[in-house]
């Protein structure tokens, strides 16, 4: 297997500054990434998850580069994803695509399906008209969508349909690495299987690398290779998806996983209950971000922030991880 890394993150951050009040204004920080660091390597699935607000679309637009990083390191496919030349921000843009999670809201409904997979090409590269359609067509193709429908509106199609186009499109520049933010949580269970067995087939054909966000667990375990488990912005714990699954150290992983419904029963675990909410991003507790809905909870949680650490085969953020073992 082609071991190349396509994505390089060393310890990316995101903060925003918020105004607050309404007559003493004041400011406040929000951590919306707080220290990020990853490897996706050709023709794998790097799977994020969590539940919303941990900063899963938060590094989606920053590896897109929508919006850039307060710090931290990211490389994509040999690129410095920060640097400020020309020619190299214009390769960048064709080597990362987006996969949004609306695939109505991510489709001009005044183009016809040809024009939208053809828009790409037509900015990116010096094909002539002829050679785009051929392009727009074999990729229709691929995604199992007809030549009859290349003149179609988007509202003529399925959601699940629609979401092979917005497949398609982010396609059509042949991407090294494919952004998944929430592909199929929008769709039918039904239709849900089939894109993902979609992704699967293109990715073996392509040797793709997906960034796959969800907060599905089902999902995640199908599609990815390895896992990164977020809590308000933090990555808590990190490693291949069979060891994340079979043998959670975080607290906070074993609660997701224990709430996530598998048929098969060997993947069930046992039940762990979260108390209270999740903490405002704005305001997080001192210490471990996790520890005021955490039933292992001492005192040096309240008081120390946990790093993340190499325990067994894996990265955890806990100071107790090594009692699950």
């Amino acid at each position: 297997m082609n071991n190349k890394v396509i994505v390089k993150a060393e310890n990316l951050k995101k903060y925003y500054t918020i105004k607050q009040g309404f007559i003493r204004k004041t400011k406040a920080t929000l951590k919306a990434l707080d220290g990020a660091s990853f490897e996706i390597k050709k023709g794998r699935t790097f799977a994020v998850v969590g539940e919303s607000g941990c900063g899963k679309s938060t590094l989606a637009r920053l590896i897109t580069m929508i919006e850039k990083p307060t710090s931290g390191y990211l490389e994509i496919d040999g690129i410095n994803a920060l640097t400020d030349n020309f020619e190299e921000k214009k390769a960048f843009r064709k080597k990362v695509q987006i996969i949004f999670q609306d695939p109505f809201g991510s489709l001009n409904p005044r183009k016809k399906v040809g024009a939208i997979l053809e828009e790409p090409v037509k900015i990116n590269t010096d094909l002539n008209a002829a050679q785009r359609r051929e392009k727009s067509l074999a990729m229709m193709k691929k995604v199992g969508l007809s030549p009859e429908q290349y003149s179609r509106y988007p509202h003529m199609f399925s959601g699940g349909q629609r979401q092979r186009i917005a497949v398609a499109r982010a396609l059509m520049l042949n991407p090294s690495i494919v952004i998944a933010d929430e592909p199929v949580s929008a769709l039918d269970v039904s239709v849900q299987a089939q894109v993902l067995n979609l992704l699967m087939d293109l990715q073996d054909e392509m040797n793709l690398a997906y960034l796959f966000i969800s907060h599905d667990l089902s999902v995640v375990r199908l599609i990815s290779d390895e896992v990164m488990v977020m809590y308000l912005g933090r990555p808590v714990e990190q490693g291949k998806k069979d060891i994340i699954f079979d043998t959670p150290l975080h607290p906070y992983t074993m609660a997701l996983l224990a709430a996530t419904p598998f048929v098969d029963s060997g993947s069930r675990v046992k039940k762990v209950r979260l108390t209270g909410e999740i903490p405002s991003p704005l305001n997080p507790p001192s210490g471990c971000t996790f520890h005021q809905r955490c039933i292992h909870m001492t005192n040096i949680c309240k008081e120390s922030a946990p790093e993340l650490r190499e325990v067994g085969d894996r990265f955890v953020a806990c100071h107790h991880a090594e009692k699950f073992c």
